[in-house]
């Protein structure tokens, strides 16, 4: 089973912002998306594209290829109880520029896909990437055109993967804007009139930045601490111990942050704790379930990236290069034990 589930206070975060007024074009046609590629088949991917699908008025399509292309054409989608006859396309098949790219892979598994997406991408298409981390959209970006991407989080998903059968009750929201601004809020604006004609709740930010980093501070904390300690949320809501090895990752997030001008603070912390005392005491985050799984995890881009950007700006970060010398060493020992199985 693998749950993908984020619960946040946005309100706190957010303004919504409705785009077209916002740049005085309120009598504007909006260019409307009707042709969306998906790249990334697991929780969320299949959320989303159940989503989009069952809006009925989009032409929808995974774009893959390998042994991932065999196994979604061998495999229906079914999501909910429900079969989904959705296309799975290679690179090649795909005739015209998708209007909008959606990329929910996790971050290993994105180099191998960069070429797939940008055959796929036109001067008119947009990128949207719901992935963790604060690295995906310079990373697609640099191969695609940084003028392509708008920048987003996926939070309040509850997503659930059992093999091949996917399920979620609660949709959560996509967060987006455009880190600064261009052509008028025009591709924001399109994504805004997509996902309210596919009834996917979202919000535009006054500040994609801010909200960015928020999530980025909450996984650096509650995802680590609960894979090295092997801990639902429950012992963080019981175990002084266990709450302060979580604080102690987020409080090096909230250092760097300042350091580069995105204002987090010890409040946008206590926020969190009050959101996780409302978290399924037996919930568990998605590096937990990795770990027990055996499957690796995104460690690089939580702690990999606050190490590497405390060397950059000169700030000590010694809790979370110890937490990724830790979870490198236990993905090392799944990886034994399965070649011993």
């Amino acid at each position: 089973m693998e749950v993908l589930y984020s619960a946040f206070p946005m309100q706190t975060l957010t303004e919504n912002v409705t785009i077209p007024e916002k740049y005085g074009l309120k009598n504007m046609p909006i260019k409307k998306i009707k042709t969306i590629a998906i790249v990334g088949a697991g929780a969320m991917g299949a959320a989303y594209a159940s989503m989009f699908s069952d809006a009925g008025n989009f032409s929808l399509f995974f774009l893959a290829r390998g042994e991932r292309y065999q196994r979604l054409k061998k495999e229906p989608l079914n999501v909910n109880g429900r079969s989904y006859a959705i296309p799975v396309l290679q690179p090649e098949e795909v005739e015209h520029p998708a209007d909008l790219v959606l990329v929910a892979l996790k971050h290993h598994h994105l180099p191998e896909a960069l070429d797939d997406i940008k055959a796929v991408v036109g001067a008119e298409t947009t990128i949207l990437s719901v992935m963790n981390g604060l690295e995906s959209e310079q990373i697609i970006g640099s191969v695609c055109g940084m003028d392509k991407m708008v920048y987003a989080i996926a939070v309040g998903i509850d997503a659930v993967r059992e093999k091949t059968h996917f399920s979620y009750a609660r949709p959560g929201r996509i967060i987006f804007g455009e880190e600064q601004p261009r052509d008028h809020g025009g591709r924001v604006a399109g994504i805004q009139e997509a996902l309210t004609r596919a009834a996917i709740p979202h919000e535009v930010p006054a500040d994609i930045k801010r909200v960015m980093w928020w999530k980025f501070m909450i996984n650096v904390g509650i995802n680590q601490a609960s894979a090295v300690l092997h801990a639902p949320y429950g012992v963080f809501q019981s175990s002084p111990d266990a709450l302060a090895l979580m604080q102690l990752l987020m409080q090096e997030v909230v250092m760097l942050a300042g350091k580069v001008l995105v204002n987090l603070s010890r409040k946008d912390l206590e926020e969190w704790l009050t959101v996780l005392s409302t978290l399924s005491p037996d919930g568990k985050t998605s590096m937990l379930q990795d770990i027990e799984a055996g499957r690796k995890t995104e460690v690089e881009i939580f702690a990999g990236k606050v190490v590497s950007m405390g060397v950059e700006l000169n700030i000590p970060t010694p809790i979370n290069l110890t937490i990724l010398h830790i979870i490198k060493a236990m993905e090392e020992q799944n990886k034994l034990a399965a070649m011993t199985h």
